[in-house]
């Protein structure tokens, strides 16, 4: 990845897992990568992925479930 010095490695991953989210890569219910997997495809440490995830959970596109995943957030119908 090609990363902006003036933008958060959290933010920058963030923004790509929030893309693959809207243009259905991830569709909704589907469990997302986990801490291990976002830092192995981005090189990023492990508790920026982490905040990656809480961010998107905030966010309201991801639900964790302890012990499971976090997953995709089923979204409102417009």
């Amino acid at each position: 990845m090609d990363w902006k010095p003036d933008i958060p490695r959290w933010r920058q991953v963030y923004d790509v897992l929030e893309e693959r989210i809207a243009d259905g890569t991830y569709a909704p219910g589907t469990q997302l990568p986990g801490v291990l997997a976002i830092h192995a495809e981005f090189g990023i440490a492990q508790m920026t992925a982490r905040r990656v995830l809480t961010e998107l959970r905030d966010a309201g596109l991801a639900q964790m479930q302890p012990g499971i995943g976090t997953f995709v957030a089923e979204l409102p119908k417009p």
